[in-house]
């Protein structure tokens, strides 16, 4: 059998480099713990149209009380612009359908205005207590308002969706059967 000749110096350049991907990953942990990082969708708009939406969490759960969705919108005035508002809209597709529709949830379907001279304005909704087997996302409407609340400019984005899969330890509940005569 072979022995391979030790290296001090190969072993010390593979430490130092472990050294650096776990100090890499410590930061990044902290700077995610403290809000440093964030989704590059979830900040200002920077593909230069002034406006951005995002589904910030989507979490699912064997309860459906348990089951919720986080969107956020935002916009930017220009240099016209006195007011903004946005309108969200919550929409679902169940399984088998193929197409998405708008439901009722409270918060949902109402213009929210800025107070005026706002440079960015931002909005954050959720909902609870989502049905699964099902697709999620919100519809965001915006609008740019100027002297006498003239509209300057609208705008529509569709958010991700957020996707409520039927979970294997998930119950369904059927009707109750006749009971029938015990023998």
């Amino acid at each position: 059998m072979a022995k391979t000749a030790f290296n001090p110096t190969r072993a010390s350049k593979t430490a130092l480099m472990l050294a650096c991907a776990l100090a890499v990953l410590a930061c990044t942990q902290v700077a995610f713990a403290q809000g440093v990082v964030r989704n590059a969708a979830a900040g200002a708009p920077t593909d230069g149209t002034g406006f951005s939406v995002t589904l910030e969490q989507c979490a699912t759960s064997t309860v459906q009380a348990e089951r919720s969705a986080t969107f956020t919108a935002q916009m930017t005035a220009t240099s016209a612009t006195q007011r903004m508002g946005m309108r969200i809209e919550l929409q679902q597709r169940l399984r088998g359908e193929t197409e998405f529709h708008t439901v009722l949830a409270p918060g949902f379907g109402i213009w929210r205005a800025s107070e005026p001279g706002v440079k960015i304005y931002k909005y954050v909704k959720q909902v609870t207590n989502l049905a699964a087997p099902a697709a999620y996302r919100a519809v965001v409407r915006f609008r740019w308002q100027g002297d006498k609340g003239r509209v300057l400019k609208r705008a529509e984005l569709h958010t991700p969706r957020c996707l409520q899969p039927m979970l294997p330890r998930q119950v369904t509940q059927t009707p109750a059967s006749p009971a029938s005569p015990v023998a």
